[in-house]
């Protein structure tokens, strides 16, 4: 598709402003609707993901198809999951020139995206999720997708900055949770680049940042029972102000035997009891599980 014009941009003023008008369209903050007016956002978010003609795109939310349009100039095929059926006119009109795109109006949370994947894409092709997430939705998305064996290699995504901060966090730090463990324990993380909130109309009120999620071969950690894992992880952050053994005696029980239980695992993983969930890297954490499954009855 690299033939097509680049001067036809949606993303930029004039064209958004011109669609909006066109199609009198008011934003649905229920939606979290913001839409980008700066291409080269676009063109450094598609390469960050690496899209080439060999590769295929899943995106979330195309909107008025700012994002979409530039996917499809570089992809061999973009499937788009749109919630807003009052897109429709807009995105069959406007993206009419490219033959590579599918439309599917369905909230993606619903969707069953393995018979999408497996109808629209060869299983050899490499496939990039790629999307311009509202708060709201943002971590379900995401979850959802990590924690189902998807043929996913890479994950690009548009989001507010602060999340995409907790997302990438270090132990000690106070964006550092059970969030950014998860994230850590299927993905190599990492912030892109910052996008300032003065490149969206209507401007929101925080900057976004674009996340790079790229799915990891193995776990980052091998642990005995990854529900249990998470259970542990969940715990251990559940009150941030809590020590770690004052949350884990909250979530499996002060009796005596427990309380020993917890002492035996602690001591086998070499963690302090009186640290905090924060402190722990996911390590430190998956010690703890393994240790902790032998002594608990967690079934």
């Amino acid at each position: 598709m690299s033939g097509l014009e680049y001067h036809k941009d949606i993303a930029t003023p004039s064209r958004t402003n011109a669609i909006l008008k066109k199609y009198h369209l008011t934003m649905k903050k229920s939606l979290g609707q913001n839409f980008l007016v700066d291409p080269n956002i676009l063109t450094k978010m598609v390469a960050a993901a690496g899209i080439d003609e060999n590769t295929n795109v899943i995106e979330i939310g195309p909107g008025i198809g700012a994002l979409t349009e530039r996917l499809a100039r570089e992809a061999k095929k973009v499937v788009a999951f749109e919630v807003d059926k009052r897109l429709a006119p807009i995105l069959k009109t406007e993206l009419a020139e490219y033959d590579n795109i599918e439309i599917i109006f369905q909230d993606i949370l619903e969707a069953n995206v393995p018979q999408v994947i497996e109808e629209h894409f060869e299983p050899a092709e490499r496939l990039v999720v790629a999307a311009n997430l509202p708060y709201y939705i943002t971590t379900p998305i995401i979850m959802n997708f990590i924690e189902t064996d998807l043929p996913i290699d890479t994950f690009v995504m548009m989001m507010q900055k602060e999340v995409a901060q907790r997302m990438t966090a270090k132990p000690g730090t106070k964006a550092f949770g059970s969030l950014t463990i998860a994230i850590d324990y299927y993905t190599e993380a990492e912030i892109a680049f910052i996008v300032p909130k003065t490149v969206f109309v209507p401007q929101p009120n925080v900057d976004s940042a674009i996340l790079k999620l790229q799915r990891r071969a193995e776990p980052k950690v091998k642990v005995t029972d990854e529900a249990f894992f998470f259970d542990l992880v969940r715990a251990g952050f559940n009150q941030r102000r809590k020590t770690l053994w004052n949350n884990l005696q909250s979530r499996y029980g002060k009796t005596e035997e427990i309380k020993a239980a917890l002492t035996a695992g602690l001591e086998e993983a070499g963690i302090e009891p009186s640290k905090r969930g924060e402190a722990l890297s996911i390590e430190q954490f998956a010690d703890l599980a393994n240790a902790l499954v032998k002594y608990l009855d967690v079934q």
